[in-house]
């Protein structure tokens, strides 16, 4: 094994310890492994030689390539975690600069649905009851693909016969959390539940034909048909998320209230959906309709 590889799979081996998620792990876990790999191929450097010109010419490679700022901004993140891994491990004897001259990620507009494409949206998905409440749900409480897939019957909390909230259960590094549901996702959700297939022994609220859980490429595989027949362009799944979180903050929904129901780890990422749309409304801690 080279010793390349043996350092990242101790690398790998330490976030799986700090319970990082799977996409978090796999993705890290390679770009540091192009890193090195750049760095030793590249910039002919070894571990200890690597300096802050040789992270910026890391960068510069990869931006030239067409990797977005967002993919670029997380292999910077990658790098400056492993050297703290490597300093902390006796790996390395010191760490570069940092200084990196590069666009900030964070200036970068994540891809918000307007009032009138989610409309045709969701006009598109009423023709099939669950796909459309799967829409619904997701752009009217911001919870990711993931999530919605592993909502069981038992995570609906109900007032009288109305169902009000969902119970998202902690996942890998995801805490548990309550998200609450407006009436649009409310009342989507309870005619749903009245069609929903009941003689499949499954408590997955999502089922396939067969009767097993969907999955999220199969949730993915319905939206990005329906952004198609939409004509809704340059658009992902993840993107009803952003749609959730952009709008509600222009409305005037809190920072933190935000981030709270859409289990943002850290305040930071919910502030830069604030920034980039420049909120001056007054706050509130109430979910509207889309």
């Amino acid at each position: 094994m080279s010793k390349i590889k043996e350092l990242v799979n101790l690398y790998e081996k330490s976030l799986r310890d700090a319970n990082k998620s799977i996409n978090t792990i796999i993705a890290y876990t390679k770009d540091i492994e192009q890193f090195l790999e750049f760095c030793e191929n590249v910039r002919n450097k070894k571990l200890n030689d690597i300096t802050n010109e040789d992270v910026q010419a890391y960068v510069d490679h990869y931006t030239n390539k067409g990797y977005t700022l967002k993919s670029i901004y997380r292999k910077l993140n990658a790098v400056k975690n492993f050297f703290k891994f490597a300093i902390e491990n006796n790996y390395a004897n010191s760490i570069p600069q940092m200084k990196i001259k590069s666009p900030k990620a964070y200036a970068e507009m994540p891809r918000v649905l307007t009032p009138e494409e989610y409309n045709r949206l969701r006009d598109l998905a009423k023709r099939d009851i669950r796909i459309y409440t799967m829409v619904e749900l997701l752009l009217q409480t911001g919870m990711r693909v993931g999530e919605l897939c592993r909502i069981e019957l038992d995570d609906i909390i109900y007032q009288g016969d109305r169902p009000i909230q969902i119970r998202i259960k902690k996942y890998e590094s995801t805490p548990e959390r309550i998200v609450p549901l407006n009436d649009v996702a409310s009342n989507t959700l309870k005619e749903y539940l009245t069609i929903r297939p009941k003689y499949y022994n499954n408590p997955a609220l999502f089922l396939t034909k067969s009767g097993n859980p969907v999955m999220k490429r199969n949730v993915r595989f319905y939206l990005e048909r329906l952004f198609k027949k939409a004509n809704i362009k340059n658009a992902t799944v993840n993107d009803l998320r952003n749609t959730f979180i952009a709008h509600h903050l222009a409305r005037g929904a809190s920072i933190s209230f935000i981030a709270t129901v859409v289990g943002h780890k850290r305040i930071s990422t919910t502030e830069r959906f604030a920034n980039l749309i420049g909120i001056n409304k007054p706050r509130n801690e109430k979910l509207e309709s889309l």
